[in-house]
């Protein structure tokens, strides 16, 4: 009698959904089992962001998993949940009932099945409520600055809606404390040229009782900050080089007046404009210096990220083998298949 040696049924990925709040008592619960309802097997996580209502009590009668995170902002408690929680997809949306939590199942499976990164759900709305004008205005605009910073821009780049991968979050440097962290992880993505896909999703109004932490002009000036940061961090040839630019454009302005008094006298009689414009050259191509020495420390650290971001295990795709997900995302050794054993009997 012959038995054949099968190879062991590949086990699912861990899914995790992630759900930050601040007093959102009225929305989290009905939050809550929409997500269970699209991803019934997945661990559902509700971190608590210092909330003074309610909101932890609900999610946990409701079955969610609550951890909580005292420092006040998206960011930190995005930075602590991408620390404590380990998964192999990640579900990120808010805890204010306004994602469209029926489109998750086709994001995580888009992910896997493509071999993805990130998936971003571009919101759509069709309730003037749920989106105000400043905030598609504001939308818009950053995402044309991004784009031209960083040579390829998204179509909704702080959507708070995204599935990720473990390579992602587990190489993903994350500095943001407030809502700029969307703007963040859309440029990790674009700066290490991650495979990524957008996908339209329904944005509602938020749930009676609740209201948006989101101050347009605030976080929208911090937002603008970050960018800029991030630009001279990661383009800091173009950065510098523009300010030199600048200041060595001026400097020549200003000098004309002082090249047509010596044309004509023979004399330089406007000294203190000659000395400001030669001190303004002398910073320009000291800026355009920094610029160069800073780009060779830029490269460093995007090989050093590219290197991290490869290091963790791609998430296999369905049929391509069994996977270990018992061992932190380490890949289960290569079975050697022997043969057909035989039994006597």
């Amino acid at each position: 009698m012959h038995r054949m040696n099968r190879p062991p049924s590949p086990t699912p990925p861990r899914i995790a959904v992630i759900l930050p709040c601040f007093n959102e008592a009225p929305a989290v619960a009905q939050t809550v089992q929409a997500f269970r309802r699209a991803l019934p097997s997945a661990a559902l996580y509700v971190y608590d962001n210092a909330s003074t209502d309610a909101t932890a009590q609900v999610a946990r009668d409701a079955g969610a998993l609550v951890r909580s995170e005292s420092r006040r902002g998206k960011g930190n408690v995005l930075r602590r949940a991408f620390a404590d929680v380990d998964a192999d997809v990640y579900v990120l949306a808010d805890g204010d009932g306004t994602y469209d939590a029926s489109a998750a199942g086709e994001m995580t499976r888009m992910l896997m099945e493509e071999s993805l990164d990130m998936v971003v759900g571009t919101r759509v709305h069709t309730e003037q409520e749920a989106y105000r004008a400043g905030h598609v205005l504001g939308n818009w605009l950053f995402n044309r600055v991004v784009e031209g910073l960083f040579d390829k821009g998204l179509s909704d780049i702080f959507s708070g809606y995204r599935v990720l991968s473990r390579r992602f979050v587990k190489s993903f440097p994350c500095t943001s404390e407030g809502f700029e962290i969307e703007a963040e992880m859309s440029i990790h993505a674009l700066q290490l040229r991650m495979p990524m896909r957008e996908v339209s999703t329904r944005y509602s109004k938020r749930v009676a009782g609740t209201h948006s932490k989101l101050n347009t002009w605030r976080d929208g000036l911090r937002i603008l900050q970050h960018i800029l940061r991030l630009q001279r961090l990661l383009r800091p040839r173009q950065f510098f080089g523009l300010i030199g630019a600048v200041l060595t454009a001026a400097a020549l302005l200003l000098s004309i007046p002082v090249f047509v008094q010596f044309f004509q006298t023979g004399q330089v009689l406007r000294f203190p404009t000659a000395i400001l414009c030669t001190g303004m050259v002398l910073l320009g191509a000291l800026s355009g210096l920094v610029g160069l020495v800073l780009e060779g420390v830029s490269q460093l650290s995007l090989e050093t990220k590219r290197l991290s971001y490869l290091s963790v295990p791609a998430l296999m795709r369905p049929g391509e083998g069994a996977r270990d997900f018992g061992n932190a995302g380490e890949l289960a050794p290569p079975r050697v298949d022997p043969g057909p054993s035989v039994v006597l009997e």
